[in-house]
């Protein structure tokens, strides 16, 4: 057996928020949307160049928000710094040094969901 894909999903209730979150301060890209119908609520695609993949959802009951996510990560100075360089208002994470021999920055989107970078040796 093989898994050959992990897609973790996250809860949001705002799709303006969240674009501003995860598209313009974290830098991820929309990959694919689906709604039902117009007024329906938003399930989207969205993915790093990292290679960072996540499934957003607005829909109750898909999952809970306060979620945490546990993404290893090389190159972290160098995104914190891109992230710090865009003022973003809501949210402004440190650089840690994890026990676990590695450099850490968690980042808690505006539902509540929570990202945390790890890279190892930092």
């Amino acid at each position: 057996m093989k898994a050959k894909l992990v897609i973790p999903l996250m809860r949001i209730f705002d799709e303006a928020k969240a674009r501003a979150f995860y598209v313009d301060w974290l830098g991820f890209s929309v990959d694919w949307e689906h709604r039902f119908e117009e007024n329906a609520p938003l399930y989207m695609q969205v993915s790093h160049p990292a290679g960072i993949t996540l499934h957003l959802s607005e829909h109750h009951g898909d999952c809970t928000p306060g979620n945490k996510v546990f993404v290893e990560f090389e190159g972290l100075t160098e995104y914190h710094q891109q992230l710090m360089a865009k003022n973003y208002r809501y949210n402004r994470p440190g650089l840690q040094q994890a026990f676990w021999d590695a450099l850490t920055m968690e980042v808690i989107d505006p539902f509540g969901n929570k990202i945390l970078f790890s890279e190892a040796g930092g």
